[in-house]
């Protein structure tokens, strides 16, 4: 892999396959702005390693836990391949712009606002077949072209890995933390290092991680069970020296409510650390 000529490089780094210094943290300059008039506090990644540890699930109800304690949340759903923002919040494609052509979002039933491409298409099952650089380019529409307005935080829905899209939303966007959410399987949390470290060279601060799927309680007796193994969160945190925000379990009736687009009524106690960071840093804006 070669070095990029400085006088020639271009900043767009999801389409280059160059190694140079300005693969880390892009200049304030070359962030791409929201529309006039919008105004939003604060910037959330959620982001793995790999897909299947409930990436978008965790996303979603922070959204609702953001948005029941008073703060106006939206969504940005960045997994274009794979979208599944819409059904959690039982949204529907709306396809309102305004007479100047812009996005207007979905607003689920507790006021949080949502941007997916699913809310664009009228059949959900549509399959997406772009390459990496269209999509990139997609994502940075949603956030230039949607009318945001006020929001006090925007979680954006990260696709799995470390590639095109989580590099765009990091140098485009003024990110101000990332969640990073695994399982408790070891190959898992060998995966989400490399998330752990992209986020270091990219000057993101982490606001922690969440573990999904930890554990789950026998409908019978009670006891906790453990499907993937003891977790061993606690010593890859503080390895890592990243905060651990919560265990979340594995509920049949929360999967039924994501099923039925009705992740807003679910209720948990397991959030009360990231909801202890953002209120913080909310209160300093």
């Amino acid at each position: 892999m070669q070095n990029q000529n400085p006088d020639s490089c271009t900043h767009e780094c999801s389409s280059c396959g160059s190694n140079c210094p300005s693969r880390g943290a892009a200049p304030r300059s070359f962030q791409v702005k929201p529309l006039p008039g919008t105004h939003i506090k604060k910037i959330i990644g959620v982001v793995s390693g790999k897909g299947g540890v409930g990436k978008s699930f965790v996303t979603g109800l922070c959204g609702c836990a953001v948005q029941k304690a008073g703060f106006q949340t939206a969504i940005l759903d960045a997994d274009i391949t794979g979208p599944s923002i819409p059904k959690m919040f039982g949204a529907v494609p709306s396809n309102q712009v305004t007479k100047e052509g812009y996005m207007i979002p979905a607003v689920s039933a507790s006021g949080i606002k949502l941007m997916s491409l699913n809310l664009l298409l009228e059949d959900e099952t549509q399959p997406v077949v772009w390459r990496g650089p269209v999509i990139a380019g997609v994502v940075k529409q949603f956030y230039q072209e949607v009318v945001w307005n006020e929001v006090d935080v925007l979680f954006v829905d990260m696709p799995p890995g470390t590639g095109d899209v989580p590099l765009t939303v990091f140098q485009s966007l003024p990110v101000d933390g990332i969640i990073i959410v695994t399982t408790p399987q070891d190959l898992v949390s060998m995966i989400v290092e490399k998330a752990v470290r992209m986020a270091d060279e990219m000057k993101i601060p982490i606001l922690g991680v969440m573990e999904n799927m930890s554990y789950m309680k026998c409908p019978h007796c009670g006891e906790l069970l453990y499907p993937f193994g003891q977790s061993h969160i606690e010593s890859y945190t503080a390895k890592n020296g990243v905060a651990l925000l919560g265990r979340l379990p594995m509920n049949p009736e929360w999967a039924r409510c994501c099923d039925e687009g009705r992740i807003e009524e679910i209720e948990t106690g397991e959030l009360e650390s990231l909801m202890g960071i953002l209120k913080g840093q909310l209160n300093e804006v």
